[in-house]
């Protein structure tokens, strides 16, 4: 028997300390609810765990944009409906202007109504806006052609949806509106022809109307279309993003059942283990009976 190296209180005492290190591991699974603390806990693991966490934040990010860009085409439909009903007011008051009975008076009272109408139209364009972008034609402060606007919705460069190029919802980009307006204003200065002259070109400008009309439909249209793009594509992301912090999960969450058994059954070895270390250096003493 030898007593200057106790080899069963060595071994005993290195049982226990890993059984301490499995308790700490254990309990800090328990205390932070993830399966994967750090690298060594499983490397590969976490480098699939983080990838789909950077997934799925991407994913949410889309979402966020796709409302984003909803919330964008609603307004240009809503303001795209307003100069709609306009044009429908415009139009009235030229069959109003075409017809016999108004004289060059009511012409030129309509004239006057018909520029305020046209004027607004051009109001409208210019203060329909989302974030500082101009959505009915080039910029807040040119009327020209507006370009197409593109939404990200997806964690890939090519994941995007865009509108259509080349609104111009003002009275120099809606077809024939032009003409209405300069000759409504000219009928507003003054009389400067018959009323039946005046009550022909009522009458021809209706087509311009109808014209202008066709092509804010082609421009409400689009939106509309986009909208139903951008929300089908939202309603596919949601999905994506459950699914991929489901896969997340299973990789880096702790079943917290399985966790806390494997605990309890670390917590009685580190019992046992102590009880053990203690009975390997009461063995020593056995040995002061030979020496008796």
């Amino acid at each position: 028997m030898r007593i200057n190296t106790n080899v069963s209180s060595l071994v005993a005492q290195e049982a226990n300390k890993n059984t301490s290190n499995s308790i700490s591991s254990s309990l800090e699974k328990l205390s932070t609810g993830y399966k994967i603390n750090k690298a060594s806990d499983d490397a590969s693991g976490l480098s699939i765990a983080d990838k789909l966490r950077t997934q799925a934040n991407g994913l949410n990010q889309a979402v966020a944009n796709g409302n984003s860009a909803v919330t964008l085409t609603q307004i240009a439909d809503k303001a795209m409906a307003e100069q709609s009903n306009i044009l429908d007011v415009i139009k009235q008051k030229l069959i109003q202007a075409g017809t016999a009975t108004t004289s060059v008076e009511g012409i030129q009272a309509i004239g006057k109504d018909i520029s305020k109408l046209a004027a607004q139209i051009d109001n409208i364009a210019k203060q329909t806006t989302y974030n500082g972008t101009a959505l009915l034609q080039e910029t807040t402060t040119s009327a020209g052609v507006g370009v197409s606007l593109t939404f990200q919705m997806g964690t890939l460069a090519a994941d995007t949806i865009a509108t259509k190029a080349g609104v111009q919802a003002n009275t120099s980009g809606l077809n024939g509106l032009d003409e209405v307006y300069t000759q409504a204003s000219a009928w507003g200065a003054a009389a400067t022809d018959s009323a039946g002259g005046m009550q022909a070109s009522a009458r021809a400008l209706m087509d311009n109307i109808d014209s202008s009309l066709t092509e804010l439909n082609s421009w409400r249209a689009d939106f509309g279309s986009t909208q139903n793009q951008l929300e089908s594509s939202i309603r596919n992301l949601m999905t994506q993003v459950t699914n991929t912090k489901a896969a997340e999960s299973v990789i880096r969450d702790v079943d917290y059942a399985q966790e806390s058994a494997n605990f309890n059954k670390q917590n009685i070895i580190s019992q046992a283990g102590t009880y053990a270390i203690s009975q390997a250096n009461s063995t020593s003493q056995n040995v002061m009976r030979l020496l008796q």
